[in-house]
């Protein structure tokens, strides 16, 4: 009996290694729903014996349990689905660690430990990674604005007029309110999947891969740079409208001299 139980604890546990990549704006799903699906929202099939493929219409995809050469083939058979592809895609990874004498959590050395390998579980890890890996790539797109928009701020504070272009301004405002659409519309960050409603175990399990990832604190803080990036980028074009409607005033006044100037030497003259 004591071999056996030797055995059963020397036997090393199954990992799992899960990647999400965000592809794109969207992914059209309607030509992808043929074949092994196992659920849609997302779009979940199975690959091979263990393998999961989980397709988001916002653009990113989750492959867990697979190797790299089926996820290259996997990712270049999306690839004509995909719409407004980026250049570099954001991607966030995880290796899952099958392991039912483990607490299920994400562990200090930054392996994500399950009891079971079972679909549900995989689908609200691959959720978590999905809006981890959106939450990335529009950190880091935030970033760069926010470097031109603390300029901004700067020439503001130094007493000095505003130097840009409207139509850059009402870019950077028109970016902020992609990027809040996108975020809240249609990924729905701080939003539980459907999946967590009335299954307890995977709500709890969704809960604290939620709270280990940070998702609403980054959300929070995202949400706060593009709410400065926004009254920053409007101060600046009010005062771009300013400036325009005192010029246009000042050609008016202008005019009207150059018409009295004119009257007058008629009349004199």
């Amino acid at each position: 009996m004591q071999t056996e139980d030797i055995r059963k604890t020397a036997e090393p546990a199954e990992i799992l290694r899960a990647k999400a990549w965000f592809l794109g704006t969207r992914i059209d799903v309607r030509d992808l729903e043929r074949g092994n699906r196992l659920t849609l929202g997302p779009l979940t099939m199975l690959v091979g014996t263990r393998g999961y493929s989980l397709i988001f219409r916002f653009g990113v995809v989750v492959l867990i349990g697979l190797t790299r050469s089926e996820e290259s083939e996997i990712l270049e058979r999306l690839s004509p689905s995909v719409q407004n592809a980026f250049a570099q895609p954001e991607s966030d990874e995880v290796d899952i660690v099958i392991d039912p004498d483990r607490p299920e959590r994400l562990g200090a050395d930054g392996r994500l430990s399950l009891s079971q390998a079972t679909g549900g579980r995989m689908q609200v890890v691959a959720h978590v990674l999905a809006k981890s890996c959106v939450l990335g790539y529009y950190e880091r797109s935030v970033g760069e604005v926010f470097d031109r928009i603390e300029r901004l701020a700067e020439r503001l504070c130094q007493g000095l007029g505003p130097a840009r272009d409207k139509k850059e301004i009402l870019n950077e405002i028109g970016n902020v309110l992609l990027i809040l659409t996108r975020t809240v519309g249609r990924v729905e960050i701080t939003e539980k999947p459907e999946i967590t409603w009335e299954d307890i175990e995977l709500d709890r399990l969704y809960e604290r891969l939620a709270y280990e990832y940070e998702l609403r604190d980054r959300d929070l803080a995202l949400s706060r740079k593009l709410e400065l990036i926004s009254r920053t980028a409007e101060t600046y074009l009010d005062l771009v409208n300013s400036r325009q409607t005192l010029r246009v005033e000042w050609y008016i006044v202008i005019l009207i001299v150059l018409e009295v100037i004119l009257s007058l030497h008629e009349k004199f003259f």
